[in-house]
């Protein structure tokens, strides 16, 4: 359905948080190396609970490698540092959203990568840094399912 591309995520929970997702929106998740953690940690299976093994989830060593498997799609870069608003783009099957590091975001390498179609962000109240990393994910996924009818969806 989508692809989602966590750019060397920190936190186990929230990569099982959107293992889950993945498999209920039937999305690929794509983790670009280093991870603060292994796939393999409590943390991680607890969050994604049984759902791992139905997950198609791949793992890089770098963001290149990554993006010569998706160049064929559409990329958004996601981050707080954008003034364009997710829900203003028209979303296709295949489009890939690309993710931070909890604590830091997206480097400004990945934010000025002139192969991304656009960098966007979710509103939120502007005196706050950020929200959860998994609960994001969630926001802009069901957003660019929602535009596709909820395809395979029940």
């Amino acid at each position: 359905m989508f692809n989602i591309v966590l750019f060397e995520p920190e936190i186990p929970p929230n990569t099982g948080n959107i293992i889950r997702l993945c498999v209920n929106t039937k999305s690929s998740l794509h983790i670009i190396k280093p991870m603060g953690f292994t796939l393999d940690e409590k943390p991680v299976r607890r969050a994604g609970l049984d759902y791992h093994d139905m997950a198609n989830v791949k793992v890089y060593d770098n963001y290149e490698e990554c993006y010569a498997q998706l160049k064929n799609h559409r990329h958004f870069a996601v981050t707080t540092k954008s003034d364009s608003h997710y829900h203003h783009f028209k979303y296709e099957a295949g489009d890939v959203f690309i993710f931070g590091p909890e604590t830091r975001g997206l480097p400004l390498e990945r934010l000025n990568d002139i192969r991304n179609q656009a960098n966007i962000r979710v509103p939120m109240v502007a005196s706050n840094r950020s929200m959860n990393l998994s609960n994001t994910v969630a926001i802009v996924i069901f957003e660019a399912w929602r535009q596709i009818n909820f395809t395979e969806g029940i």
